[in-house]
């Protein structure tokens, strides 16, 4: 007998892109206290609050948060306003100071790294995460808006081939991006559901001006941050999704799927700036009850291609070589086991787990670098734990730990073993001590283990 269980959830539309001030609007539309999100913007002590219209796109009422920093609030631009028009006052523009439904946004993401101009004012993250970790906010929304901000972070230093720590965000950009992922926190904390899944989102499309030059739409930052997401263009020539947007995605969002099986209790729009004829402008939340079995309710599932082919006259040299090429090309994990084939002959069974999208890649490089014949491929479901990342700091430097989660509860957590490695050759100790140091740094982050909590 299948045991039925309710779960609140929150589904994210994102048919017209995704931005951080669509969020908001969004949440607040669904039903999140506005002054809650006010209150967290006063925590911030940056000089900005939040103004909150009730708007029309395309026919569709839905409620437009505009962040306003020491007076003033982003602009819009039409074709022909000059950048000196922007509420940067014409300062050397970051490489993303772009276009996003329409209006001029300071985005944080793909700033120039370093130190800025002599009269710009920027803010590195150690700055940013001091200011978030001194907010009046719960504890559960500083992890998530810190977490958004590496994910930003990270995808800049990897842009810009530099470390997260030399990336500096141009003082407005910071200041606009720290409000809506803040509000993100709080408000996704508000909603009260268990899960958050986002849909397909879409991109849009033409290019987009930045000051190392000219890019298409999606720009780098928000490629980046959006790998392993669904993702199309509609033909709109606009930017939809910004990198502050895809960087709350990335960290909020559980899954992407279709729209799924719930009782609907409420729904919310949040508007963008522009309001493109015949496409209504807005991202939908919508919070309800989900019934599922209870091994759905605490994981996510995912469609998975498997890989196989016997191997029984390759180089054994060969095969571990073939395992760290498929690996690099995007196999989630492979494995060989030893097997008895026809004739009596030992041999070795290779087994690759890929996404769909990639399974012909892997194959092409099956055939390519073994002397199999034949691979076998077939889809399989697989059912899969909340995972995440978090960095935790040791005597040598940051270790990256991987976090297993079922129903928002920790079961599983491990060291990333590269990290360790890494800092073990280069200091010259113990791997096992690296590795223990982690842990316990982990482990005292949560101020103590929790029943059933434990290393993986």
């Amino acid at each position: 007998m299948v045991k039925l269980i309710l779960m609140r959830i929150a589904y994210l539309e994102c048919f017209s892109g995704m931005s951080g001030d669509m969020f908001l609007g969004a949440l607040v539309d669904a039903g999140v206290p506005a002054a809650l999100l006010e209150k967290a913007v006063s925590a911030l002590g940056v000089g900005a609050r939040l103004e909150i219209l009730r708007v029309e796109r395309s026919g569709i009422s839905a409620t437009k948060v505009d962040v306003w920093v020491d007076g003033e609030k982003d602009l819009p631009r039409s074709a022909g306003v000059p950048p000196a028009s922007r509420r940067d006052g014409g300062a050397t523009p970051h490489p993303h100071e772009h276009e996003h439904h329409g209006h001029t946004r300071s985005h944080p993401g793909e700033t120039r790294t370093g130190v800025s101009a002599p009269h710009e004012r920027s803010r590195g993250l150690i700055e940013i995460r001091g200011i978030i970790a001194a907010a009046s906010i719960s504890e559960t929304a500083k992890k998530t808006a810190i977490a958004i901000f590496e994910a930003l972070g990270r995808a800049e230093a990897k842009i810009h081939n530099t470390s997260i720590e030399s990336v500096h965000f141009h003082e407005v950009g910071a200041v606009d991006a720290m409000v809506d992922i803040v509000c993100a926190a709080v408000g996704a904390e508000a909603l009260g559901v268990e899960e958050i899944i986002c849909s397909p989102l879409n991109v849009g499309g033409g290019t987009v001006k930045c000051a190392h030059g000219t890019f298409p739409v999606p720009a780098p930052a928000t490629v980046e941050l959006l790998a392993d997401a669904p993702v199309y263009s509609s033909g709109l020539q606009a930017e939809l999704v910004t990198p502050t947007g895809a960087a709350i995605v990335k960290t909020l969002a559980r899954r992407f799927a279709v729209f799924p099986e719930m009782k609907i209790e409420r729904s919310g729009y949040g508007a963008g700036t522009r309001d493109f004829p015949g496409h209504p402008n807005v991202v939908r939340l919508t919070i309800g009850e989900a019934a599922s079995n209870a091994l759905a309710a605490r994981t996510a599932s995912e469609t998975i291609t498997v890989l196989e082919a016997n191997l029984d006259d390759l180089n054994p040299q060969v095969f571990g070589y073939v395992m760290d090429r498929l690996l690099e090309e995007g196999a989630l994990d492979a494995f060989g086991m030893p097997v008895q084939m026809k004739k009596n002959r030992p041999g070795t069974l290779l087994t690759v787990l890929c996404k769909p999208e990639t399974a012909s890649k892997l194959t092409q490089l099956i055939f390519t670098e073994t002397t199999t014949l034949g691979v076998r491929r077939r889809d399989e479901m697989r059912q899969t734990l909340a995972r995440r990342w978090e960095n935790v700091g040791t005597p040598w430097g940051e270790v990256r730990i991987k976090i297993a989660s079922m129903n928002g509860t920790v079961t599983n957590y491990a060291p990333e073993y590269e990290d360790c490695r890494r800092i073990a050759a280069q200091h010259r100790v113990p791997l096992k001590q690296v590795m223990g140091e982690a842990i316990e740094a982990y482990v005292h982050s949560r101020g103590k283990e929790k029943a059933g909590f434990s290393p993986a």
